[in-house]
């Protein structure tokens, strides 16, 4: 990372490219945004990260969503140096659980993902 790029300098374009991934599921998009050698953590101390693009993008579809399953929606909660703190709602459609995200994603000098860990809760249902 230069001294000049930080994770503000790349979160936006990042997020839209992640959100047309997650429609598309296409290997190439989930490819461009993880460097070679990221490690995509689908909870904190995962034992059984997905590591490398090859092993990220097999995850990736393996726990697919379908385009029109979802909705999203994000703020940018912070950066700290080459790291980004994102906050998140992820709406499933078929009376699914709704859940609140937390993503925490560090940046090399491209703007690629090396490190990618997400925090996912359930909302409880309206009563």
């Amino acid at each position: 990372m230069t001294q000049l790029a930080s994770a503000r300098d790349f979160i936006w374009s990042w997020m839209e490219k992640y959100q047309a991934a997650w429609t598309s599921n296409g290997p190439e998009d989930i490819r461009a945004l993880f460097t070679p050698d990221a490690l995509y953590e689908t909870r904190p101390r995962d034992p059984e990260p997905w590591r490398g693009q090859d092993g990220i993008i097999q995850g990736w579809l393996a726990a697919r969503d379908e385009p029109a399953d979802w909705t999203f929606t994000w703020e940018l909660l912070g950066c700290e140096g080459s790291t980004a703190f994102v906050q998140g709602v992820t709406t499933y459609s078929g009376g699914r659980p709704m859940y609140d995200n937390l993503w925490v994603v560090t940046f090399d000098g491209s703007g690629r993902a090396s490190a990618f860990t997400e925090w996912f809760m359930a909302r409880k249902p309206d009563n």
